[in-house]
């Protein structure tokens, strides 16, 4: 970790495929802090994404579609001492940035990720949050809608997102939480509802718990994916 942590650039990396409505608030909401560097990497959108991100005079660059390969992609690009990944349809709070340096200036910490809130009205997405929250903090355990963050150099020793068809953001806090503890910061990233709203609340839960048991059982990341997305698992 730098010792000068405090003045770090943070790299945001935000992976993107088709989400022109989304990817420019995230940026935007963001964009006036300095020492802030944005990397979007398309994987192969069909709709403006990439012509929305360039409007907004941050760095857009192309990779095969995977959100790892496509995260890993970013950081191999990002200029920054700290590594942020963002999904497009999460938010960022007022000051993250102050909140993430300092997270990473406490002893024992690798990395860090925030707590979530889900941008919908429904009594059952807040028994989500409360899951999410239990998680991440007694277990150790936040996702890739949270935020997660750390420094470049600790990102290339463990070398990076397992360049999975799923669990990716699971398998990298696996080997981060071996070498230290993973910061949770209070202040939430608010991200969207929209993956509950179609697949149904109590459903989509089940579904994500089920895809971790299979993970931990030694199910293939690729069946899991074909599960997950309701596709026609094909044997190489």
């Amino acid at each position: 970790m730098s010792e000068n942590i405090e003045a770090a650039k943070i790299s945001i990396i935000i992976p993107t495929l088709n989400e022109a409505a989304n990817i420019k608030e995230a940026i935007a909401t963001t964009q006036a802090r300095i020492n802030i560097e944005f990397i979007v990497v398309d994987g192969g959108s069909s709709d403006d994404s990439v012509e929305i991100a360039q409007s907004l005079g941050v760095k857009v660059i192309s990779s095969s579609a995977g959100r790892a390969v496509q995260m890993n992609a970013g950081a191999v690009a990002a200029s920054g001492e700290i590594l942020l990944f963002l999904h497009a349809d999460t938010r960022l709070p007022a000051g993250f940035d102050e909140m993430i340096c300092t997270a990473l200036q406490q002893p024992g910490i690798v990395a860090g990720a925030f707590n979530l809130r889900i941008d919908a009205s429904l009594l059952s997405l807040r028994w989500v949050e409360l899951g999410v929250k239990w998680r991440s903090h007694f277990c150790q355990m936040p996702y890739g809608d949270q935020a997660i963050f750390l420094t470049k150099a600790l990102f290339q020793q463990i070398g990076g997102f397992a360049e999975l068809p799923i669990m990716e953001d699971f398998e990298l806090m696996r080997r981060l939480k071996a070498m230290g503890r993973i910061a949770i910061i209070s202040t939430p990233v608010v991200t969207s509802a929209r993956r509950w709203l179609q697949k149904g609340v109590f459903k989509t839960t089940l579904l994500n718990q089920i895809v971790i048991i299979a993970y931990l059982l030694g199910v293939s990341p690729e069946r899991i994916r074909c599960w997950y997305r309701r596709e026609k698992f094909k044997r190489i």
